[in-house]
């Protein structure tokens, strides 16, 4: 294919510039390099059909600074592009004329070999585009910072440390021992519940870093959010000194978080710890990957393709020999099945010291105590969590763990309990603080005391089903006076709090640590995670669960666990493996659930969202030979949000992100979306051993609709979990 307008010839497709793999220049800036007159670029197009490497003829004055990896400016169909150059080359594949480079925007080689191919990989494996992946690589230019920063520097020398927390695991020192020997071992470690700072998990990951460093390997720590960078920050800082790590974050400043990249880049330090924007950082001599919480949602890329962090970090670590480090208080379902098929080792305590270290877990509500208490077992806050929180209040803190923020965030008619809908857009009504009129999470529309009328039965009274995390810190302030009461979540999302007592009323990812641990955790409303209709509700309740009670003491020094609002809970799992503090089990059985079933992660799934005639017309134009084996399911009304978004209670939402659809009058409905038609999904499921070839036929689709110019939207995604709710 000719762009003639543009003066422009991509390589023939029968060449590998049809997919770019591995460049065979080094992308080095000192490394002597043959002057050569043909640059193959990828450029930024956006375009799907346009994911391939194209060939521009380098002016001589441009030589020297268009190095592989070095960012160009090109002309492209009438337009000034941006590029990455990963080859030079001293004669074209294509016997047509070339345009020329229009600028070597920096000589930088910022896409490293390693990097381009990972990315690569990463976007064949989620059917995506290579320039989709490049940009959540590579961050933008900033030129002050370049100036700024030596070019050349040698990282500080580090000392091999103690083995410290990883002597509790008995897998702990081998694992280690074979990182210093150069070895390629994948781990998936259930962290400790209730540890001092000198041996929880931030210094854990630190002593990991530690190790890789001083054998002269690189690493990559890679964690959920700020909070988390800080306290492994801290523990790096203290265990290696100031200058042998940077942080690598989204939420820097251009300059900085460029800087902290180019550190990297030029080999000044060898280890990055940061958010999901640090998973891609050109560490040299890349020995360890990890990454912490394997199962929260902030290490899923929400942007186009949808890559997840644990399979960025497995496939640098497979093309570079790295060791991989998965580390949790619970293990996802993804995780086990690669311990079960051997391709990671699992790295545990002892029954023994998981005993000690795990505090006590009562569930409210049983027997016993409805017969003691009546009703009042099973209320909102119950007597045992009451009497539990006032007893530990003598010690310390008292964590308690709210599964919504806000005040009241559902309603229902008062008679006959049917959800409170909109009735200008049917949306969900919800009240945001005390003495304030229902309001609608979608439209904004507020009603007043005659201003709702229940279609089912033509009542006008709204009773509370969830109850928010400010609604909780009111009430307990009723029932604990002179306490007092803290929030974190919505608004404010606090780091850490002192040793003295005090009510600490956060939602899921917002808990802060408390100074000497806290004396008790009351888990409220249980229920409200176990019923949320999707895949992983089980394990992502335990996830949440686990990650409040580890910050609470151990059982030998009185600390304690109310889990409080499971239905039924003596046949719900998730509720029985907090109890005996073995999230190993529930993964294990819930990947053989999985697996009985035909479900991710024992098969691949591929979620399409679109009109339905456009899903209908892309299936149709799938690969037949692909298709084989390949089972439909739908189309379906698709639920609205990004595909395979809206996972109800994430960590975003409890910070105070938006409502999962939105707000106002422009924000995307359940099945439809403004001024369009209804959006419907099909879930495409087929065997582990064909998803490459269904991510290639996908990627095709796309492409073939990008070259049509097609102008209606189709979004694909593989693997979605929340799509599957």
């Amino acid at each position: 294919m000719t762009h003639e307008a543009a003066g422009l010839f991509e390589a023939p497709a029968s060449t590998a510039a049809a997919r770019s793999r591995t460049p065979a220049a080094p992308l080095t800036s000192s490394a002597p390099m043959a002057r050569a007159g043909v640059a193959a670029v990828v450029v930024d197009t956006g375009l799907p059909h346009l994911d391939r490497i194209f060939e521009y003829a380098v002016p001589p004055e441009m030589d020297a600074g268009a190095v592989p990896g070095a960012r160009v400016r090109i002309r492209f169909a009438g337009r000034d592009l941006d590029g990455f150059v990963v080859e030079r080359r001293e004669q074209p594949e294509h016997g047509g004329r070339l345009a020329e480079l229009r600028r070597v925007v920096s000589p930088e080689p910022v896409l490293t070999p390693e990097v381009l191919a990972a990315a690569r990989a990463i976007a064949d494996r989620y059917a995506g585009t290579l320039g989709d992946v490049l940009r959540l690589a590579v961050p933008k230019r900033h030129a002050g910072a370049e100036k700024a920063l030596a070019l050349e520097a040698s990282p500080p020398q580090v000392e091999l440390p103690e083995p410290g927390p990883w002597a509790a695991y008995p897998a702990g020192g081998s694992f280690l021992r074979r990182v210093v020997a150069g070895e390629a071992p994948a781990a998936s470690w259930l962290a400790l519940p209730g540890q001092p700072p000198e041996r929880d998990w931030p210094r854990a990951l630190a002593v990991a870093a530690g190790t890789a460093l001083a054998a002269g390997r690189g690493c990559v720590v890679v964690v959920p959010d700020h909070r988390d960078v800080d306290r492994v920050d801290a523990e790096l800082t203290q265990l290696l000194g100031r200058g042998a790590h940077v942080r690598l974050t989204a939420d820097q400043g251009p300059q900085a978080r460029y800087t902290a990249w180019l550190k990297v880049l030029r080999g000044h330090v060898g280890c990055v710890v940061g958010t999901r924007a640090a998973a891609f950082a050109p560490v040299h001599d890349l020995g360890l990957v990890a990454w912490w919480d394997d199962g929260d949602d902030l290490l899923d890329e929400p942007r186009a393709p949808y890559p997840h962090v644990r399979e960025v970090l497995r496939e640098r670590a497979r093309r570079a020999g790295a060791a991989a480090l998965s580390g949790g208080f619970a293990r996802s379902v993804p995780l086990e099945l690669e311990v079960r098929e051997g391709r990671a080792v699992a790295v545990v305590a002892t029954a023994r010291e998981v005993r000690a270290a795990a505090p006590r877990v009562v569930v409210a509500g049983d027997d016993v105590e409805v017969e003691r208490d009546g009703p009042t077992a099973r209320a909102h806050l119950p007597s045992v969590a009451w009497r539990t929180a006032k007893a530990a209040l003598e010690r310390g803190p008292v964590l308690i763990q709210v599964p919504r923020r806000g005040y009241l965030p559902s309603l229902t008619c008062q008679h006959c309990r049917e959800p409170a809908r909109c009735p200008r857009c049917h949306g969900p009504m919800g009240q945001a603080a005390p003495g304030t009129p229902p309001r609608c999470r979608w439209c904004g529309a507020t009603y007043g005391p005659e201003g709702f009328t229940c279609p089912h039965c033509e009542g006008r009274s709204l009773r509370s089903t969830v109850v928010g995390a400010r609604r909780t810190a009111e009430e307990l302030g009723r029932a604990f006076p002179g306490v007092p009461v803290r929030t974190s979540g919505s608004g404010e999302v606090l780091a850490a709090v002192g040793s003295e007592p005090a009510l600490v009323i956060a939602t899921p990812g917002a808990e802060p640590v408390a100074e000497g641990r806290y004396a008790a955790c009351l888990l409220l409303d249980a229920w409200a995670l176990l019923d949320r209709a999707a895949l992983d509700a089980s394990i992502e309740a335990m996830r949440r669960w686990t990650a409040a009670a580890a910050l609470t003491r151990g059982v030998a020094e009185g600390g304690i666990v109310v889990l409080a609002g499971a239905p039924g809970h003596t046949t719900i799992p998730a509720v029985e493996a907090l109890v005996r503090w073995d999230p190993a089990w529930l993964a294990g059985r819930e990947l053989d659930d999985r697996t009985e079933l035909g479900l991710p992660p024992a098969v691949t799934l591929a979620q399409l969202v679109g009109e339905r005639a456009v899903v209908q017309a892309s299936i149709d134009g799938l690969d037949e030979a692909q298709l084989q084996g390949v089972e439909r399911l739908g189309p379906l009304p698709f639920r609205g949000g990004r595909a395979g978004a809206g996972r109800a209670g994430s960590r975003a939402d409890s910070r105070g992100g938006a409502d999962q659809w939105g707000s106002g009058p422009g924000a995307e409905r359940p099945g439809g979306r403004p001024g369009g038609g209804t959006l419907v999904q099909v879930l495409l499921r087929a065997p582990l051993a064909r998803a490459p070839g269904l991510a290639r036929s996908l990627a095709a689709v796309r492409a073939g609709r990008s070259a049509r110019k097609e102008p209606e939207s189709l979004q694909v995604r593989m693997d979605p979990v929340d799509g599957m709710g």
